[in-house]
């Protein structure tokens, strides 16, 4: 039996029984169930994010300790502690922003190729995704 991957694409076709896709069922799956590709996330909002930092434990036992430190007269040490939850706040939201922003410019220079078979006609896809219920050769 020959390797799968030395295959072409007629002799895949008969050894699995693969059909394809006619260029109008392609079409219509395409209407129907758009492009076959991976989803954004949405992203949390900055201000949502921001706050979200103070929802760690290590956070919340330093918040308690401020309010401690508050009701025992330390000032000082009541200032420290909070100033070292905003900068820890202000610092990870930071590298969030940046770490988002480097996540964009990698899904723009990233480009996938592809070779769909609807109609048994070669096309190559970059990325764009392909139509559902087709197959094809990445």
């Amino acid at each position: 039996m020959k390797e799968v991957y030395r295959m072409t694409k007629d002799e895949l076709a008969k050894q699995y029984g693969m059909k394809g896709l006619t260029e109008e069922q392609a079409a219509k799956n395409l209407e129907t169930y758009g492009r076959n590709e991976l989803m954004d996330k949405a992203r949390k909002v900055f201000l949502k994010f921001f706050l979200s930092q103070f929802a760690d434990l290590l956070v919340i036992i330093l918040i308690i300790a401020s309010v401690i430190s508050m009701i025992s007269g330390n000032v000082e040490s009541t200032i420290v502690i909070i100033a070292v939850i905003v900068l820890n706040a202000i610092l990870g939201t930071v590298q969030y922003v940046k770490a988002q922003k480097s996540l964009d410019s990698l899904k723009e220079t990233v480009v996938t190729e592809s070779k769909s078979f609807e109609g048994w006609r070669e096309e190559r896809n970059t990325g764009k995704g392909h139509s559902s219920g087709g197959f094809a050769f990445a």
